[in-house]
């Protein structure tokens, strides 16, 4: 059974960087074919995909994100991260860790909430 686990502080300060990190059990990180991605979503708004990190440490990114998003990956620790840098209020949403096969999303993270607010 595949299991995604989201971890991270719940409140993050405007303009400072959020950073998550999502521990995979039951599967590999590097597992031909999956992707592992990051989607959230704020309040009163639908699920907004953020950008992915496939098995072979490729990353994608969504362009209206871009340009503040940086996704990771520690192999060892069947780890990747997500970090969204100047944050203000709207980027408080629930985060989610979820595995891509390519033809859907199969697994889900239970969701993290993070709050911008000083």
């Amino acid at each position: 059974q595949v299991q995604l686990q989201e971890s991270g502080p719940g409140l993050v300060k405007p303009s400072q960087t959020l950073s998550l990190t999502c521990t995979v059990f039951g599967d590999s990180i590097t597992t031909n074919l999956y992707y592992w991605e990051w989607i959230r979503q704020s309040p009163g708004k639908g699920l907004e995909w953020m950008g992915a990190i496939d098995y072979k440490g490729t990353t994608y990114y969504s362009p209206s994100l871009k340009s503040r998003t940086s996704i990771s990956r520690d192999t060892a620790k069947n780890q990747f991260t997500l970090q969204l840098s100047s944050v203000t209020p709207e980027d408080t949403a629930v985060y989610y860790c979820v595995r891509g096969n390519g033809a859907g999303l199969d697994y889900w993270g239970q969701g993290t909430q993070v709050t911008v607010s000083s």
